[in-house]
């Protein structure tokens, strides 16, 4: 485990302090389970953001599917005969 060095801003140190107190844990480890969390925040807001402009591109080539099938397939849900989703015909 590596040791990195931060300032923090006198209020946040005072919440810090709060929250490891009343967890009965080291501030160490509040800041590494809060960085833990951002972290993957950030990579499911960067991959969100890639499939964001990949369906983008795949509307711009026209790969689209018609909206009468889509309210089709949402209108099957939960029936006997429930459609698979529809595909563009590209």
């Amino acid at each position: 485990m590596s040791v990195t060095t931060v300032r923090l801003q006198a209020e946040v140190e005072q919440h810090l302090d709060a929250i490891a107190s009343r967890l009965h844990r080291s501030k160490g480890w509040v800041i590494n389970q809060a960085l833990s969390e951002y972290i993957a925040k950030q990579q499911l807001e960067q991959e969100r953001w890639k499939q964001t402009l990949e369906a983008m591109e795949s509307a711009t080539q026209g790969k689209v599917v018609d909206a009468s099938e889509v309210h089709g397939w949402l209108n099957s849900w939960g029936a006997e005969n429930e459609q698979d989703a529809p595909r563009s015909g590209k």
